[in-house]
């Protein structure tokens, strides 16, 4: 007998049970149609992508986690760590058929060798969503109106949108003769959060090769605080006099004018200067999106302007911005405030199975209801009815049907609600339609 393999997932992998995969497929639906609301189409592009189209394109670091390897020995291939360089290549590929402006999403999952931490897999699902070929505001404040959307048809409701623009501190780099040196400060910038102030002036210094007046005018620009009104003031400030920076300015008083118009709630979002995103193709507003409960955990849905990213494979100007929704950075974070629902099943119905002889009847109640769009899971044995109501109480049924052979003679059931145990009989042989009915209402009422 051959040696057994110990069953084992890689590090930074993860199976996902049904209690996990349930409300993660409930989110990937609900992305799907706030996506869709607002004109989004789906996509879907190849995992592994030719290497030069995914190397140089997000940082030093992503193209140091990148998967990548020789496809039979000569070819060199790379597994996508992301969804919007792959996006940008199918874009300059089919832009001549699909016509701008262009609106899609996709749902995927993309790779990164980095170091698994909570909420962070090297492994994970992307919800993406972008606009292609323009560079009007609306497309901006559609994006962080969808992030918005889409956190709030959740169930989320303390969250953050943080919103900035690297125009803004482009400008003030080019105010300042640093503008050779964006891409590391820049970078620098990004850690403020996380090892605070004084660590990132020292870093700057060191990776930057500014001096510490030069980090000190770009962490004034990073540390501006108050209401957005004041905000945009200050910054309005510090930038004047570069026409970058003052654009940068106005498109970011454009986006917060038009969430007041739309009564988004204040509470709901907030200028911070000091986010800068990771990667590189970042040029204009930019998003992060953080949970007031669980800050620790990152943002969950990020994104921003790139109008220049398609350049690196065409020569028609394809301006896009779009966000990702980081679904498995999400689900850590609702497994961890116990949103999630304690569910193992996706029918709400489970019929006992108690005659064997019977088996046509019982099949003939799932075939009703089914037929209705009302989920049933028969179960496979002739059991004690314990035993079944067990299986039933342990999977996260809401209700169970019983029909013994009396009921059964009768062309009746039990209808059993598994929380409160009262139980309903109804007719389901004669009067098929009502009892249809009357399941769907009970089932609405809990």
């Amino acid at each position: 007998m051959s040696k057994l393999i110990k069953p084992r997932t890689l590090k930074g992998f993860r199976d996902y049970l049904p209690e996990l995969m349930i409300p993660r497929e409930k989110i990937i639906d609900t992305a799907k149609r706030v996506y869709r609301s607002y004109g989004f189409t789906p996509i879907d592009t190849p995992v592994l992508e030719h290497l030069e189209i995914l190397t140089g394109k997000g940082s030093e670091e992503t193209d140091r986690q990148m998967y990548s390897f020789n496809d039979h020995g000569d070819r060199p291939v790379g597994m996508r760590f992301d969804l919007t360089i792959p996006l940008a290549r199918f874009a300059a590929q089919h832009i001549a058929t699909l016509g701008t402006p262009f609106k899609r999403y996709h749902i995927a999952p993309v790779w990164r060798g980095e170091n698994p931490q909570a909420g962070r897999y090297r492994e994970f699902l992307q919800c993406d969503f972008d606009t292609i070929g323009t560079e009007s505001v609306i497309a901006d404040i559609e994006t962080g109106l969808v992030i918005h959307d889409l956190l709030d048809a959740i169930g989320i409701q303390d969250f953050t949108i943080k919103i900035n623009n690297r125009q803004i501190l482009s400008g003030l780099l080019q105010k300042y003769d640093l503008s050779d040196k964006s891409v590391p400060i820049l970078r620098c910038l990004d850690k403020l959060d996380k090892i605070g102030a004084e660590a990132v002036s020292r870093e700057m210094q060191a990776a930057a090769e500014v001096t510490a007046e030069q980090a000190d005018q770009v962490l004034g620009l990073a540390t501006i605080s108050g209401d957005p009104t004041s905000m945009l003031q200050q910054t309005q400030t510090l930038v004047a006099g570069n026409e970058l920076g003052e654009n940068g300015v106005q498109r970011l008083r454009e986006l917060v004018v038009a969430f007041e118009d739309v009564g988004i709630a204040k509470q709901r979002y907030q200028i911070d200067v000091s986010i800068a995103r990771g990667l590189d193709y970042y040029t204009g507003v930019i998003f992060e999106t953080t949970l007031g409960s669980l800050p620790s955990i990152g943002s969950v849905c990020s994104g921003g302007r790139y109008d220049n990213l398609a350049g690196l494979y065409t020569k028609q100007h394809l301006p896009g911005i779009g966000a990702s929704l980081g679904l498995d950075r999400l689900i850590a974070a609702m497994e961890s405030l116990e949103l999630l629902p304690k569910s193992r099943t996706v029918a709400p119905l489970m019929i006992a199975y108690f005659d064997a002889e019977r088996r046509a009847e019982y099949l003939a109640i799932s075939r009703i209801l089914r037929s209705a769009g009302i989920g049933v899971e028969l179960y496979p044995d002739a059991k004690k009815l314990g035993a079944q109501l067990k299986y039933a109480d342990s999977r996260g049924f809401r209700f169970a049907v019983i029909a013994g052979s009396d009921e059964l003679d009768r062309g009746t059931c039990q209808i059993k609600n598994l929380a409160t145990k009262q139980s309903e009989e109804l007719n389901w042989k004669e009067t098929p339609v009502d009892f249809v009915a009357r399941v769907s209402e009970m089932l609405d009422d809990v």
